[in-house]
């Protein structure tokens, strides 16, 4: 199988390293790549936001499957008009994509199906959601609605950081990614994430993501607390069965 993997990041890296590992594959190529992903596979200097040159480049190379990493070229919608030249893709459409692209869609679809959620508001313009952050209070989060590369969201520990934080996203420090805000009730806890494989009514849950986990590598002569989840059972690990899982293939 030749595959065209999307993308020049972290997440693209792990993926090479996993893919060059199976014997299914029999050529694997990254678009664009970096110096990392060069030593897994082949990279090539391709633009994933010129969708044309994408499916001509598949076409040309007899690419059996393109895998998309990141979020703007699925929201841009390439894997819609892979399918559509009839080149298979992994990834999401356009339209599931929008719960990456936009948190308003993302908050707005949780309230009208009952899925739980912390307490909202969505904005266009600065002065009304500096009222609804006085009238609640603080600590309070403010989130730019689009994608901005993981800088887009700010934990407001007072009144004064949430002002400015709008502020900020309104005045185009973000880009376009600021046009719409979101601000939501600050919730204390956990966090725990799970990664599920779908198509239509048919899902396979992949090994469970812990982000609080990764504490566990803070230097300080040993390990730092980690409360986690093992990936296996679900239940909550000490810090030498969160470093063994760390470790693991899992990640």
């Amino acid at each position: 199988m030749n595959i065209l993997l999307l993308g020049s990041g972290g997440r693209e890296h792990a993926l090479a390293w996993k893919m060059t590992s199976s014997p299914l594959v029999r050529r694997l190529i990254c678009a664009p790549g970096n110096a990392g992903i060069a030593r897994e596979c082949e990279v090539v200097a391709l633009d994933a936001a010129d969708h044309g040159a994408v499916i001509a480049f598949c076409r040309a190379q007899r690419i059996d499957l393109v895998v998309v990493g990141p979020e703007a070229p699925l929201c841009a919608g390439i894997v819609d008009d892979l399918t559509a030249a009839g080149i298979k893709a992994f990834g999401p459409s356009r339209a599931a994509a929008q719960l990456e692209g936009s948190k308003g869609f993302t908050k707005d679809l949780c309230k009208a199906n009952d899925i739980p959620t912390a307490a909202y508001e969505r904005f266009t313009e600065a002065e009304a959601g500096k009222r609804y952050v006085r009238a609640r209070g603080a600590p309070i989060v403010v989130k730019a609605d689009g994608l901005a590369a993981g800088k887009g969201v700010v934990v407001a520990t007072s009144i004064a950081e949430a002002e400015a934080a709008i502020d900020m996203m309104f005045g185009g420090g973000l880009g376009g990614a600021g046009a719409d805000v979101v601000v939501e009730e600050f919730l204390r806890g956990g966090r725990r994430g799970e990664a599920f494989v779908g198509r239509s009514r048919n899902v396979v849950g992949l090994a469970q993501i812990l982000g609080e986990a990764l504490r566990a590598f803070q230097a300080r002569g040993g390990l730092a607390r980690a409360e986690g989840f093992d990936s296996g059972s679900g239940q909550v690990v000490d810090d030498a069965g969160a470093e063994r899982r760390l470790r693991s293939d899992h990640y």
